[in-house]
């Protein structure tokens, strides 16, 4: 039997191709769109020499879904939008994820779903300050309120949580929180906001709840193993924590060339008040890019407890200071002409 990743030649996608190989499963199917960038997927090996198998095709239809899906016992799914239109977005998470779902769930024996979700779907913006985040924080009330990636992501787990009430199924929700590493995205919207000419540094001290990708990866993979995990949900992130501050400060000790200002919380929260009055007042002249309500959901300052994925075997593969290191001397590579 094969276990089948979604999503495949993404970020995340490809390191936990490496891992699965790694860890010594057989028949890794990852799934590409036709035409995709296919690049991280190149030289990923096991150690007895096994390659994966690239499977071109799509989930946009239940019977693409259901021909990738043949002799697969465990599906790791990740693929799904991470910006753009939102209709794109519905269409290429919420219902690529319902045609997936149509198709497992009309096998004899449906196989165990892996959903990669994210910390975005939970509800925070009405907790105390450094409340600790953990699977027992309530999800989103308000997704409306929130930003389209957060509210695809909500509708996305709605979905599967809900066809287990269709036809019982294993399902393992996985919510990773920052994730980094080389190739990533550096500067989470945790740490602040990139405006045209200046990064406004909104996170202060509040901890970051990061996961070098590697580490994530091997998380997702152990989540996928552990018959203990089915039915349940598991953050992800690693031991050692910074907070956006640090982050910030050593991306500028590394990278240098970025202007900042820095913002208290107070001031956020103020200036989210004034963008979405004159919103309103405007009548949508300037975008309303940061609300109160946004403000408290991703500024407000949370802690985080990762007791779930330590329960499960999982232990942080590459130490964060070097998961650090590798990341910030790939960005340089990258930068150098």
């Amino acid at each position: 039997m094969s276990v089948l990743v979604t999503g495949a030649n993404g970020f995340i996608g490809s390191a936990l191709v490496a891992r699965l190989l790694a860890r010594g499963h057989v028949g890794v199917r990852a799934l590409v769109r036709r035409g995709s960038d296919r690049r991280r997927l190149q030289d990923l090996s096991a150690p007895d020499g096994g390659t994966p198998e690239i499977f071109e095709g799509g989930l946009s239809s239940r019977e693409q879904a259901a021909e990738a899906l043949d002799s697969v016992s465990t599906v790791f799914h990740l693929a799904a939008s991470l910006r753009g239109a939102p209709a794109d977005m519905v269409l290429n998470t919420v219902v690529a994820s319902r045609n997936l779902l149509d198709a497992a769930l009309g096998r004899p024996s449906p196989p165990k779903i892996v959903l990669v979700s994210s910390f975005s779907v939970y509800g925070v913006a009405t907790l105390p300050r450094r409340h600790v985040v953990d699977e027992r924080t309530p999800v989103e009330p308000l997704p409306a309120r929130r930003d389209p990636y957060a509210q695809v992501k909500l509708w996305q787990e709605r979905l599967f949580w809900e066809g287990r009430l269709e036809r019982p199924y294993a399902l393992v929700v996985v919510r990773p929180g920052v994730v980094y590493g080389p190739g990533g995205s550096l500067l989470s919207v945790r740490v602040g906001l990139q405006l045209p000419f200046v990064f406004l540094h909104l996170g202060g001290e509040n901890l970051l709840p990061l996961s070098y990708v590697d580490n994530c990866a091997e998380a997702i993979a152990v989540c996928g193993e552990r018959e203990e995990a089915v039915g349940e949900v598991v953050n992800v992130h690693d031991d050692e924590l910074l907070t956006a501050r640090a982050f910030l400060a050593r991306y500028r000790a590394e990278l240098g060339g970025l202007r900042t200002v820095s913002l208290p919380y107070p001031v956020t929260l103020l200036g989210s008040h004034l963008v979405s009055w004159y919103h309103d007042y405007s009548r949508g002249q300037l975008p309303a890019f940061i609300t109160p309500y946004k403000t408290a959901s991703v500024w407000r300052g949370s802690r985080f407890d990762n007791r779930r994925l330590h329960s499960l075997g999982w232990q942080q593969l590459v130490p964060t200071e070097e998961g650090l290191r590798r990341t910030f001397a790939h960005a340089r590579e990258v930068r150098r002409p």
